[in-house]
């Protein structure tokens, strides 16, 4: 599949500079951890065993490497919010000439983060639909701003498959943090402007067990935004997919229409890192 071809070729470009045998080996060894924080995950009652099947199904590991970034101990903080994105790269966004609103509205994002009291702490990390990582997870000040050269959106909707190596990422992530006595918050948005088209290797039933694990943890925000096609209905696309309903934006197709949802998740991001409590500052999703 070529999704999982383009993220091997991204992840290894930033993060894998040995060749032949050894970088073999590096990666098998990369593997084995990942495979092992997976396992405390579902120890810990994280993940159920019908999100662990799931991953061994879809088998995105060297897609989550590629996006996991920053060392645990070069990161000198308390407590860590971590932040993703994932935009629509399918062509449908560029026949409908808003792939400039996806860009300005993610960079948008990133510039209210920084903006944030509690950037010091917060990480962030962007994987394009199709698997093309933007930037591993990094604090905010070396996060790539999207711009025509490195988003120039022509490709599928595999939005189950990438979907579920998104938010493996974000679980693999926050228990690296965890097993160093170091707690993490999540947000993951997703962006997409059409249901599912190119998945082979996951349902909505698989992301929706995995968006449900994360939900009982009470330390993840799963986010969606479905820009309007003129005929998806996104609440149902996102309901299947284990989605809160409280999390969903439907935004009209016109750039200043996705700008400003982009800009009620950031303000929801936001306001997620800085809160007290996790669990208080989710109750009321976007409008809260």
């Amino acid at each position: 599949m070529t999704t999982h071809s383009n993220s091997n070729n991204n992840g290894s470009n930033g993060n894998n500079g040995n060749n032949g045998s050894n970088g073999s080996n590096g990666v098998t060894e990369g593997l084995d951890e990942l495979f092992g924080l997976f396992q405390s995950a579902h120890q810990d009652g994280t993940l159920s065993a019908a999100s662990m099947q799931t991953l061994t199904i879809v088998d995105p590991g060297a897609q989550i490497q590629a996006g996991l970034g920053v060392r645990v101990e070069d990161v000198a903080a308390s407590e860590v919010v971590l932040v993703a994105m994932m935009p629509d790269d399918s062509g449908s966004i560029r026949f409908a000439g808003n792939a400039e609103a996806v860009r300005r509205g993610h960079n948008a994002v990133l510039d209210a983060l920084a903006r944030s009291r509690q950037q010091a702490d917060i990480l962030v990390h962007t994987r394009y639909l199709n698997g093309h990582v933007l930037f591993p997870f990094c604090p905010i000040d070396q996060a790539v701003r999207m711009d025509k050269r490195n988003y120039n959106p022509s490709l599928g909707t595999p939005l189950y498959e990438q979907t579920v190596t998104l938010l493996a990422t974000m679980v693999a992530k926050a228990q690296e943090f965890a097993e160093q006595g170091v707690p993490a918050r999540t947000v993951t948005l997703l962006i997409t402007d059409g249901a599912d088209m190119h998945s082979s290797r996951a349902r909505a039933r698989d992301v929706a067990n995995l968006v449900r694990d994360m939900q009982r943890a009470e330390q993840h925000v799963v986010a969606a935004m479905g820009i309007s096609d003129g005929s998806t209905d996104f609440r149902a696309v996102f309901d299947e997919m284990g989605i809160d309903p409280r999390w969903v934006m439907t935004p009209g197709s016109s750039a200043s229409e996705i700008r400003r949802a982009f800009q009620v998740f950031s303000q929801s991001a936001v306001r997620v890192s800085q809160a007290a409590s996790f669990s208080g500052a989710t109750l009321g999703g976007f409008a809260g």
